[in-house]
């Protein structure tokens, strides 16, 4: 049975498709994901891998599927299914032949008091936006040079 998330208490929640080109894919990542997950960063709520063949066809292995249930087994738990074929058939769109994409659904969990407080006090998140790596990099330069 699946658990049911209480609205009350959860976290933000946010979906990342990450590009392997080549389908390098080295292993790091699934116990990257368990150690976020079991330290409560992060709740994985879904996750699923798009592959797109040197032909262009394209195919989806949820996390639950043998190939990668191993490996993933401890950084998935309990999966809620909020990926649809359509998400994932959009992702695969993108995908170049011979690429693969990690499909990533998680809860914010460190974030989920603030978030909860937030409501109760009848906030409401304005905007939200996600400074890129390079821009940070740069930022973090300019002040080496300084």
């Amino acid at each position: 049975m699946t658990p049911v998330l209480d609205p009350e208490s959860i976290g933000p929640v946010d979906v990342a498709s990450i590009i392997f080109e080549g389908n390098d894919f080295n292993g790091d990542v699934a116990p990257a994901l368990a150690e976020l997950q079991a330290d409560g960063t992060i709740r994985i709520l879904d996750l699923a891998f798009v592959y797109k063949d040197a032909d262009g066809e394209s195919s989806i292995l949820e996390a639950e599927d043998a190939d990668v249930a191993d490996a993933f087994e401890s950084a998935t738990g309990q999966q809620f299914d909020l990926l649809n074929d359509e998400d994932l058939d959009a992702v695969a769109v993108l995908l170049a032949p011979g690429n693969s994409a990690l499909v990533l659904v998680w809860e914010n969990t460190w974030l989920a008091r603030f978030a909860s407080a937030v409501r109760a006090s009848g906030g409401q998140l304005l905007s939200q936006d996600r400074i890129p790596r390079d821009n940070v990099l740069a930022a973090i330069a300019a002040l080496d040079e300084e």
